[in-house]
C-alpha cells in the first residue's frame, strides 16, 4: 500500500511538472551548475556534445511543456527499474 502511495504522489508530481517549467521561465531560473560554470569561465559544450535525446528536458517532436513531463516520466522509470533491479539481485 505505501508504494502505492508513493507511485501516486510521483505521478502527481509529473502531471505538475510543466508548470515548474512555466515558472522557472517566468522568474529566470537558471540550474546553479551552469552559473557556477559560466563563473569559472567553462565553455558550455552541450550544444556540440549532446549524447541524449532529451536536450534539456525536451522530447522532439512533442511541445515543450508535455516534452518535459515525458522525459521526467522517463527518468522516473530508469530510476524505478534500476531500483527494483537492484533489489531482486540483493534479496
Amino acid at each position: 500500500m505505501k508504494l502505492r502511495k508513493a507511485y501516486l504522489a510521483v505521478a502527481v508530481l509529473l502531471a505538475a511538472s510543466p508548470l515548474f517549467l512555466v515558472l522557472s521561465d517566468m522568474v529566470g531560473y537558471r540550474e546553479p551548475l551552469d552559473l557556477a560554470a559560466e563563473l569559472l569561465g567553462l565553455k558550455d559544450l552541450s550544444e556540440e556534445v549532446n549524447w541524449t535525446p532529451f536536450f534539456d528536458y525536451t522530447v522532439p517532436g512533442l511541445p515543450p511543456a508535455l516534452g518535459y513531463a515525458v522525459a521526467g516520466a522517463i527518468g522516473v522509470a530508469a530510476v524505478v527499474l534500476l531500483g527494483e533491479a537492484l533489489r531482486r539481485v540483493l534479496k
